[in-house]
């Protein structure tokens, strides 16, 4: 039975390590771009600042993305499928890259004659987007 009083946080399923994962799609071309991962800091301040805000496994900590390349991801919805555990962003891409490699979408590789084949191209080298 549902609690009706849950806030709408609490009605999704979030993994043993409060993670869920979310896939960013953009929205005028409905392509994937990415998937990363939020816990309920992440969600909560990308529905409070309208710009995607992920969980870096890697870093263990906050990832605003963009935040180093300038490329943000502005939110125009957040949609939960049907189990409720995981998320689908479809976003405004700035730049039109949302790969750390400099491509339009970190799925840029596609099974070919049995290997991964590049098929998409760097529109800007990760060199000049990171210059920090």
């Amino acid at each position: 039975m549902k609690d009706e009083n849950a806030s709408w946080i609490d009605t999704l399923k979030w993994d043993a390590g409060g993670l869920i994962p979310a896939i960013a799609q953009d929205e005028a071309s409905g392509r994937v771009l990415m998937l990363a991962w939020m816990n309920r800091d992440s969600l909560e301040e990308s529905m409070k600042t309208g710009n995607a805000v992920y969980w870096s496994r890697s870093r263990r900590r906050l990832w605003r993305k963009g935040e180093e390349s300038g490329h943000i991801q502005t939110l125009k919805s957040i949609r939960v499928d049907c189990d409720g555990d995981a998320l689908l962003l479809t976003v405004v891409q700035a730049g039109g890259i949302a790969c750390h490699t400099g491509r339009k979408s970190c799925f840029f590789r596609e099974f070919r004659e049995g290997r991964w084949i590049s098929v998409d191209p760097v529109l800007k080298e990760p060199r000049e987007i990171y210059s920090k």
